[in-house]
């Protein structure tokens, strides 16, 4: 059951650390799954050996997209990233970034969409301070939840 990949930050932390392999952490609200989600998290994985993916919670995502914001709750958007091929773990967040997780899980690589650049990564400088990367993954940001949102109903 995919649900099994849903872990608690501490569980992640105590789990990874037994573990010799390369991580790899992507992060974002992933509020209705679409096809740059997917470009964006496969991409990340190949990048390591362990891909966790770190969601925003209910409350983080509205804070970030606004009134009406997620469409779909923290459970069920954990749920479906966790069934996806490439993602290894999952856990949910209520920060309005992931560098508590970062510094927690210390991970080889922060993968972000192409919405970014490696210098505008909010918590670039927290993953350069122990020798990490920041990378870019995925297509060009020509897809988003919120377009679809938009488009839902229209003729």
């Amino acid at each position: 059951m995919t649900t099994s990949k849903i872990k608690s930050l501490a569980h992640l932390k105590s789990l990874l650390a037994t573990q010799k392999k390369k991580v790899v952490l992507a992060n974002g609200c992933f509020d209705i799954l679409h096809v740059g989600h997917v470009r964006y998290l496969e991409e990340a994985k190949d990048l390591g050996e362990i891909l966790v993916v770190a969601i925003n919670s209910d409350k983080s995502a509205r804070q970030l997209k606004g009134k009406g914001r997620p469409v779909t709750n923290e459970k069920e958007r954990a749920e479906i990233i966790s069934a996806l091929e490439c993602v290894n773990y999952v856990t949910i967040f209520d920060e309005p970034d992931v560098a508590n997780i970062i510094l927690s899980l210390k991970p080889s690589i922060q993968a972000k969409g192409t919405d970014y650049t490696a210098d505008s990564v909010p918590e670039a400088e927290t993953v350069r301070s122990y020798g990490g990367k920041v990378v870019i993954t995925g297509d060009p940001k020509n897809h988003s939840s919120s377009d679809i949102i938009k488009n839902i109903g229209r003729p």
